[in-house]
Formats: structure tokens, sequence, C-alpha cells
């Protein structure tokens, strides 16, 4: 195997490829989850980590803060990050959500001017949710809304591998929408720092962490459509894996 790592060719992800993938990571101080993604084919290629991508260590302080175990926070990593929090150009992964464009606009500038936005520029300003184009192309949505208005912008997208709303900035203790936007641009350990903000800020959600009540934690988070995806399903048989139970919801 590639990287000097060797395995049987089976064909198969068995124990034995985990085994080695969770070795390779751990090397490359990964986060170590056994799951051949595009960051250890990255570490395949390149012999080395992108410096932005998160660490082992990044999960164990964002642990420690939360006060749950590095079981419980590997669980929310892996199913309700986005795998990676930044696009191939490097910049964060975005999706702009032009509802909360016209809301932050009535908020911040008032109901005509967003009124008056809205006529004009339908599809980054609108009452009704919609209008997505996805990876890249959120950046040009976004760009046409901050000719509009920067602030209002901004605050409308959620950032990074958890896509926090950036409107939240203030409530999570950021001095700014700018200053939340350039931490998100730094590297995935800030987008994992924002998301335990965000869990921090919330005592219900926190709490349901802490006692590992899935369903209450994945509609805080995902909102009442929770169920749709599974997430408190995943979290729980995620949480199973990483705590070495074995046992998880069916």
């Amino acid at each position: 195997m590639r990287a000097g790592y060797p395995v049987d060719v089976s064909h198969l992800y068995d124990e034995q490829t985990e085994r080695a993938v969770q070795t390779l990571q751990a090397a490359a101080s990964l986060v170590v989850d056994g799951i051949a993604g595009p960051k250890t084919y990255r570490v395949l290629a390149s012999g080395q980590r992108d410096p932005k991508h998160l660490t082992d260590a990044d999960l164990a302080r964002a642990a420690a803060t939360l006060g749950v175990s590095l079981a419980c926070v590997r669980a929310v990593n892996e199913v309700e990050s986005r795998g990676v929090g930044f696009l191939d150009d490097g910049r964060p992964k975005i999706l702009f959500e032009r509802h909360v464009m016209y809301q932050r606009l009535v908020a911040n500038v008032g109901r005509e001017a967003a009124d008056a936005a809205a006529a004009r520029w339908p599809g980054v300003v609108n009452p009704k949710r919609g209008g997505y184009q996805g990876g890249a192309a959120e950046y040009v949505r976004l760009d046409t809304a901050a000719r509009i208005d920067a602030a209002s912008a901004y605050e409308s997208a959620s950032w990074g591998a958890f896509q926090i709303m950036a409107y939240h900035w203030k409530r999570l203790g950021y001095a700014s929408v700018d200053e939340f936007v350039s931490r998100m641009e730094l590297g995935e350990a800030e987008h994992l720092d924002a998301f335990v903000r965000y869990v921090a800020a919330d005592k219900k959600l926190l709490a349901a962490l802490r006692a590992r009540k899935w369903a209450t934690f994945a509609e805080g988070y995902n909102g009442p459509e929770f169920a749709i995806n599974l997430y408190d399903v995943k979290l729980d048989r995620a949480y199973a894996k990483y705590a070495g139970t074995g046992k998880a919801a069916a």
C-alpha cells in the first residue's frame, strides 16, 4: 500500500484496511476516524496534512471545553460536519440563505430597503428560502448580496465545516461579522470553535449533548425535520462506535 502501510489486498474495506487508515491518520495528525475521505487521500497523495484541516487535538480541546466525552465530539464531527470545511480553491464552504438576507436587511437598514432589494434581486433577497447553487457558486450569490449591503450579506451565509450562520456572531462572542468571517477563513479548528461556542451558548443544546439525548440535540441543531435525515440515529451509532460500546439504535 502507498505511504508504507502494508495490507493484504482484498478489495474490501475490512478491519485491517481501517486500522491502516487510522495509523496513517494518526501519523499525519488528522482526526483518527478510520474513514478514508478526501483529507486522508490528500495525505496519501502529498505526504502531509493540509494545515487547515482538523486534528484529534482540536477535538480533544472541544470536548474539554464543552464538558463532554471525546466520543461525543467525535460523533458530532462525523455526523454534523461537512467532512471538509473548505472548497478546493481554499475558501471556506458556505451556503447563502436569501430569506435570511431579507431578514437581515430589515433589521439592519429597514423593511422599505429590504422590499426594494427583494424586488430587484429576488435571487439573493427574498422572504422565501431557495435559490441555492452549491459549491463555489454560493460565493457568486454572496458577492451579489454584498454589493447591496456587505454586513447583511455575510450574516446571511452559513460557514465552514459545521455551517454556523454568521448572524450569530455577537451571541458567540465575536467582535463583528467581519471577525467571524476572517476566523472561518483560517481553518477547520476555527470552524469547530464556532460550533463549540454555538453549543455552549444554548443551555438546552449543551444539556442534550452532555446527556447524549441525540434526538433533542439533533432537533436543536438541525431543526424540527431532523428525523428525515436520521441525524439522531446517525449520532447514536457514531457515538457507540467511538465509545466502544458497539450498541446503537437500530
